[in-house]
C-alpha cells in the first residue's frame, strides 16, 4: 500500500477553505474547525500544492487511519506493529517537480512565532546501519537553510555520531504522508527499529522508493521532500507554540542545509496546528497505547485511556479500569507514571464514568475520592519540559483514585432513569 495522505483524506472527506495567507490565516481556519468530521484542505499562498490540516484531530479519525473499530483494537494494533519487522516494498520513483524551501507550506501560526514553520515534517536518516523516522518542527531561515528542533532522542544520537566522524548528517525530510506513518513516527521504539516498518505493519504493507540523493526509503505518495544535511552550524530557533498552547523558549538548534526540494503536485502536504487538537492526538495516542499496555498488566481490565486535549495530550491521563481489589487503582496510577514519565496527573475511574467527559470525571472525584485515602503524590520526579511550572526538569506528580470501593453500597451508584 502507498503512503498517500490524499488517499486518506478522500476516505474521511474534506472541506476546501480557499487560498490562505502564510501569516495567521491557516491557524485561524484550523483552530475554528478542529474537531470536525472532515479534514480541511486549502491553498497556502505561493505553495506548489494543496495543503491539508485537522487530518487526525480526533480519535474517530485515528481509528479510520488504523482501520480498527475501537480504541482497544487501535492500542493493540499500534503496539503489535512495533513487535515485529515490517516489509518495505521498493517501487519506482514517482514524477517530482523541483522547487525551493519557500515553495513548501512554511506558516506563521501565532503572533510571537520566531518565524515560518513546517510542523508535520518527518526526518528520515540512515547512518551507520541505523535508520530513524521522527517528527520535528523546522523553522525557515532562507531559501537554502532552516533550523531544526532536535530533542535528545534517536535523531539526536545519529546527529552526534555523524559529528564525531567530522560529517554532517544526511537526512531526507518528508511532508504529507498517511497518518499511520505519522503515528508510527510519533512513537519511541528502541534505537535501531525503523518506524517505517511499523507503519508497514499498520497498513498491511508499505511501498517505498529511494530518495533522489541520499537513497533513503521514502513512502510512495509522499507530498514533498527535502534532501539535505543537518550541519554543525547553529541558529536561534523559536519562540514556537508547544502542545500546551504556550511559547517554548528560544534555543540554539542545528541548521538543515537543503540541497534539493521536490514536490509531488498530485499529492498534498500536511500542516499541524501547534497547540491544537491534532497536535495533542499525534503526541498522545502512542503514549495512551503504552499506558494501556502497562496498566493492563496490573489490573483485571482497562476500558480506556484519555490523555486530555487541554494537557497537550501529554500531562494529564484519565484511565477507566475494572478492579478486583481496592488497591488496584493505585497500582494503575503507578504503572501509568512508569509507562509515560512525562505524565503529571492521573485520575483513575470506574467503567461507568465517561473518560472523555470532564463533567463525568469531576462527578467521580466529588463522590468517590478522599484525599487522605485515595491520593498518590510523587515529589521531585522527572517531568516534562512542556510544563512551565516544572523546575530543572523536576516536578511533583499526583494520582487520584476516583473509583468506588469494592463493597460500596447504593450511595456510590449513579441514578438512572429507566
Amino acid at each position: 500500500m502507498d503512503g498517500s495522505l490524499m488517499r486518506f483524506i478522500d476516505e474521511v472527506g474534506s472541506e476546501y477553505c480557499g487560498k490562505l495567507s502564510r501569516d495567521f490565516e491557516v491557524s485561524k481556519i484550523l483552530k475554528s474547525k478542529q474537531g470536525s468530521k472532515t479534514a480541511q484542505t486549502f491553498h497556502v499562498e505561493n505553495v506548489m500544492q494543496i495543503s491539508s490540516g485537522n487530518v487526525v484531530d480526533s480519535k474517530e479519525k485515528v481509528l479510520k487511519a488504523l482501520h480498527v473499530n475501537n480504541v482497544e483494537e487501535a492500542y493493540n494494533k499500534l503496539l503489535d506493529s512495533f513487535s515485529k519487522k515490517g516489509e518495505l516494498k521498493f517501487v519506482g520513483e514517482p514524477k517530482l517537480k523541483e522547487g525551493s524551501l519557500k515553495d513548501l507550506p512554511f506558516v506563521k501560526f501565532y503572533e510571537k512565532d520566531g518565524g515560518y514553520y513546517l510542523t508535520s515534517s518527518i526526518i528520515i536518516s540512515c547512518y551507520e546501519g541505523i535508520c530513524n523516522a521522527s517528527i520535528h518542527r523546522i523553522m525557515l531561515l532562507n531559501e537554502k537553510e532552516a533550523a531544526v528542533r532536535i530533542v535528545p532522542r534517536h535523531l539526536y544520537y545519529l546527529y552526534n555520531e555523524a559529528l564525531k566522524h567530522g560529517e554532517m548528517l544526511p537526512v531526507t525530510v518528508i511532508i504529507g504522508v498517511h497518518p499511520a506513518i505519522v503515528l508510527a513516527s510519533s512513537h519511541s521504539p528502541p534505537l535501531g527499529y525503523f518506524e517505517l516498518e511499523a507503519a508497514s505493519n499498520i497498513l498491511g504493507s508499505l511501498e517505498v522508493y529511494n530518495s533522489p540523493i541520499h537513497k533513503n526509503p521514502i513512502p510512495y505518495g509522499t507530498g514533498a521532500i527535502i534532501e539535505g544535511f543537518i550541519s554543525e552550524k547553529m541558529a536561534d530557533e523559536g519562540p514556537f507554540v508547544e502542545a500546551m498552547g504556550g511559547y517554548d523558549k528560544v534555543r540554539k538548534q542545528p541548521i538543515l542545509i537543503a540541497n534539493k526540494v521536490y514536490v509531488n503536485p498530485d499529492e498534498t502536504s500536511h500542516i499541524i496546528l501547534p497547540g491544537g487538537y491534532e497536535h495533542a492526538v499525534l503526541m498522545g495516542f502512542p503514549r495512551e497505547a503504552s499506558i494501556y499496555n502497562a496498566v493492563s498488566k496490573v489490573v483485571p481490565k482497562v476500558h480506556g485511556v484519555n490523555l486530555t486535549y487541554n494537557s497537550g495530550g501529554w500531562l494529564h491521563a484519565i484511565i477507566s479500569i475494572e478492579k478486583n481489589h481496592d488497591g488496584d487503582a493505585k497500582n494503575a496510577i503507578l504503572a501509568a507514571f512508569s509507562a509515560h514519565p512525562s505524565l503529571k496527573h492521573v485520575v483513575v475511574v470506574d467503567p461507568d464514568i465517561n473518560i472523555y467527559d470532564i463533567n463525568d470525571v469531576e462527578w467521580a472525584i466529588a463522590t468517590r475520592f478522599q484525599a487522605d485515602k485515595n491520593l498518590v503524590i510523587v515529589n521531585n520526579a522527572r517531568g516534562s519540559t512542556l510544563d512551565p511550572s516544572a523546575k530543572d526538569g523536576l516536578t511533583s506528580k499526583m494520582g487520584i483514585d476516583a473509583t468506588k470501593p469494592i463493597n460500596g453500597g447504593i450511595e456510590f451508584e449513579r441514578a438512572k432513569i429507566p
